[in-house]
């Protein structure tokens, strides 16, 4: 890996033979994915300490609670990692969790770990890139609702930033945008990491502005528990689409980033209704050369054909970073993603809500052994005050 002047060390340190290792960690209580890791090109990437299956293998069975349970057992063994990475950071400023909210392993264990990382680091961030479940169909796993009400107490009030996808919109996405017919699981996937390497870039490229974790999340989240997030991006293309994209002028990505087909939540980008929603706060990324009085342009035409509506406590503005665009990837255009939050983002809560408290018997066996039965509805309280504040922005 050349000089491309980033910073390398944000999120990789250099082994004795100087090669780049990424400042992560591997978990799961099924050692099918990681195997897969580890059989596969990138064996060699991850420090092998930094990898954790659990001994007997079982998984979670999609249960929260035995994920969680399961989580309690092992967690000295997964901290002695954690805090092993931290000690070796000069200047550690907080954590990312990518997790599903919806099985066993992601949910139960990462609601643990988020407990266990909010008390031990309380003075440091927690961000979540977090796939929450599709809320159109019937799921298969009959406790998801549940899985994801218990999981969503945890992120309210142990995560500072939760970024949220569903694994729904990315397949559309990749449908619609991609044009690309049956969209595997590598291609979603790159959707889910273009946009988390978008989202740091101004971290790994620092300039005069969000060069840091605590000034990004200041510029999108105003105040606490305030903090779930939707994302966008474009332009987006496969391999083979790279030279076929058309002129990317900064207005061109700016309106287009504003088009609810364009954003990584399903829920909110098949509603009608999400047009009239209300921002609380925007931030666009652009990586590339852009000249800055293209931007003020952009954002003037934006205003005066009142493309959005922003909430009446909060300053109506859209933040914009500019960011050097990576030397190590080829491309021909302009790079864009935005981060935003609007109230709309509480239907997805309301539904998982509805659903539990239409099926409250029926699947309460799933949690017994795990003395956790009443938990689900002590989440509703908390969940419901996040839904209304939500709904009175």
């Amino acid at each position: 890996m050349g000089d491309g002047g980033d910073r390398k060390d944000v999120f990789f340190y250099q082994a004795d033979d100087q090669h780049y290792i990424p400042r992560a960690l591997l978990m799961d209580l099924e050692p099918r994915v990681i195997n897969g890791i580890q059989n596969s090109e990138y064996r060699n990437l991850y420090n092998h300490e930094n990898i954790f299956v659990s001994d007997h293998g079982g998984g979670a069975g999609n249960n929260w609670a035995s994920g969680y349970h399961q989580g309690e057992q092992v967690v000295d063994d997964i901290m002695d990692m954690v805090d092993r990475e931290a000690d070796g950071s000069d200047s550690l400023e907080g954590f990312v969790l990518c997790h599903s909210i919806a099985g066993g392993t992601g949910s139960g264990m990462g609601s643990y770990l988020l407990e266990t990382l909010n008390d031990r680091y309380s003075k440091k961030l927690v961000q979540t890139y977090s796939v929450f479940p599709n809320q159109m169909e019937t799921s298969d796993v009959v406790v998801q609702p549940y899985n994801s009400l218990l999981t969503l107490k945890r992120l309210t009030l142990n995560a500072d930033c939760v970024v949220v996808l569903d694994n729904t919109a990315l397949n559309r996405i990749a449908v619609e945008r991609l044009h690309l017919t049956n969209p595997t699981f590598a291609q979603t996937n790159s959707l889910v990491s273009t946009v988390m390497s978008a989202s740091t870039t101004t971290l790994r490229y620092p300039g005069y502005m969000n060069n840091d974790l605590v000034g990004l999340l200041a510029s999108l989240i105003p105040t606490p528990r305030c903090h779930f997030l939707m994302t966008g991006y474009t332009p987006l293309t496969v391999e083979r689409q790279v030279n076929m994209i058309r002129k990317t002028t900064v207005l061109d990505v700016m309106r287009r980033l504003l088009q609810t087909k364009n954003i990584m939540v399903s829920s909110y980008a098949r509603t009608k209704e999400a047009s009239q929603a209300k921002y609380i706060s925007i931030l666009n990324i652009i990586q590339g050369d852009v000249d800055p009085t293209q931007v003020h342009e952009s954002l003037q035409r934006i205003r005066e054909r009142k493309l959005v509506n922003f909430i009446e406590w909060g300053p109506a503005s859209i933040q914009v970073a500019l960011s050097r665009k990576s030397p190590y990837i080829q491309t021909t255009h302009r790079e864009r993603l935005i981060i935003h939050q609007q109230g709309f983002i509480c239907s997805d809560i309301e539904t998982m809500d509805k659903r539990v408290r239409k099926k409250h018997h029926l699947h309460l066996t799933e949690y017994c052994n795990h003395d956790i039965r009443y938990e689900p509805f002590l989440c509703r309280v908390l969940v419901f005050s996040v839904i209304f504040f939500r709904h009175h922005v």
